[in-house]
């Protein structure tokens, strides 16, 4: 609200603690509308949402019963803003995920104990006791009130995701989440987590970057619209609706999904500019809606000049083409006959042909380019149907 980072502005000094919080005094939530929200999510081509339920300075967005510190009370809020929120998305047909992080600045008893490998040097004081001054009975009492918030999250509202951060300022011993994991998979067995929850985590959960090498197994990019997880009124730097595609397909293609950031205001609303770039990521997404739901990841790098994806059968390849192709596009190592070739969007039918290739090592098959009129502004998608499921060379070439 006032321009400076969410918890970690008064985390690393750059604002007192007092005028950090001050900022509850602020926070109305006066024009909130989980449905209007939830509308956005759908436009934008949303399958689920995460709602930051309770973020490192430990201010809760429902009544808990676990601390004072929420908006129901010591804010003009004065209300539960996760139910609404939840009720909408399943309205809609998203899945609910709500965010939480493990550590909390503002508990008495959180920096009762201390990472035995702390990553600071000297470890911060809201975050580390000093060394002998560790506190075992009031560490247990914020083990306590953190199984209880997370066990008032699971209860209440039965999220399908729940969202974890903080993991890294303790041991998964510290912070016991054997016993929390078990705490949440018992009612709600379900509900995924992610990797925050380290050795218990479903999937991985990169920030900020597409990976260049995707990680094993599920995971998922963590990007923010402009360059703020929170609402910064100076942060301008948006990407384009054009960027995002990018990004979008970018991760796809690796086989992850994308969790996109936006920051609402203090009154619950989202920025028009934020607003905008959703729903222009989402109409390219229901334009190529084929290529996205239910694919795979695509080709290994080397093999087209872009990313992709693959049908869940194996036998459609979907190629993105960042820029209007020139003559033809090419793909390397396809050991398949293909079909037929088309524009998703538009569905012309496009040539194709091979040429060269030796024994073992297949030619390259060359798709031609689509029509000025058949080209998509953000990025172009060509179904590449085979005769069977998709099979690569992936070899050195003959010698």
């Amino acid at each position: 609200m006032d321009g400076v980072p969410e918890s970690w502005s008064f985390y690393t000094g750059q604002v007192s603690h007092e005028q950090y919080m001050k900022q509850l005094d602020g926070f109305t939530a006066s024009r909130y509308d989980p449905r209007a929200w939830a509308d956005l999510f759908a436009r934008a081509g949303a399958r689920y949402a995460v709602l930051a339920a309770r973020h490192h300075d430990g201010v809760a967005l429902w009544d808990s019963a676990h601390g004072d510190l929420n908006v129901v009370r010591p804010t003009p809020a004065g209300r539960d803003l996760i139910a609404g929120y939840a009720d909408a998305l399943r309205e809609r047909g998203l899945r609910v995920g709500l965010y939480y992080s493990h550590s909390d600045w503002n508990h008495p008893d959180y920096a009762s104990t201390r990472h035995p490998a702390p990553d600071e040097d000297p470890p911060n004081p809201l975050a580390h006791a000093r060394p002998g001054e560790e506190d075992p009975a009031a560490w247990a009492r914020f083990l306590a009130y953190r199984d209880g918030q997370v066990g008032e999250l699971v209860d209440r509202f039965r999220p399908d995701l729940l969202w974890f951060d903080g993991e890294w300022e303790r041991t998964e011993e510290q912070w016991g989440l054997h016993a929390l994991a078990a705490r949440i998979l018992a009612g709600h067995p379900e509900t995924v987590l992610n990797a925050r929850m380290l050795s218990h985590g479903d999937y991985a959960t990169p920030e900020q970057g597409v990976p260049l090498q995707a990680p094993d197994g599920p995971w998922e990019l963590c990007l923010a619209v402009n360059d703020s997880w929170g609402f910064q009124h100076r942060d301008h730097n948006h990407k384009s609706v054009r960027q995002l595609v990018r990004y979008f397909t970018e991760t796809i293609g690796a086989g992850g999904n994308l969790l996109l950031d936006v920051g609402p205001r203090e009154d619950g609303t989202i920025t028009a500019e934020q607003a905008e770039r959703l729903t222009g990521l989402g109409a390219w997404i229901g334009r190529h809606a084929e290529a996205v739901y239910g694919t795979l990841a695509g080709l290994p790098p080397g093999h087209h000049y872009g990313p992709s994806t693959l049908s869940a059968d194996r036998r459609t390849l979907y190629l993105f083409c960042f820029d209007p192709p020139r003559e033809t596009v090419s793909v390397r190592g396809l050991r398949n006959r293909v079909r037929r070739v088309s524009v998703l969007g538009t569905g012309a039918e496009l040539g194709h042909r091979v040429t060269g290739g030796l024994h073992e090592v297949p030619g390259v098959t060359w798709l031609d380019a689509p029509a000025a009129g058949d080209a998509d502004d953000y990025a172009t998608v060509l179904a590449v149907e085979l005769d069977g499921e998709l099979d690569l060379y992936r070899g050195t070439g003959r010698s």
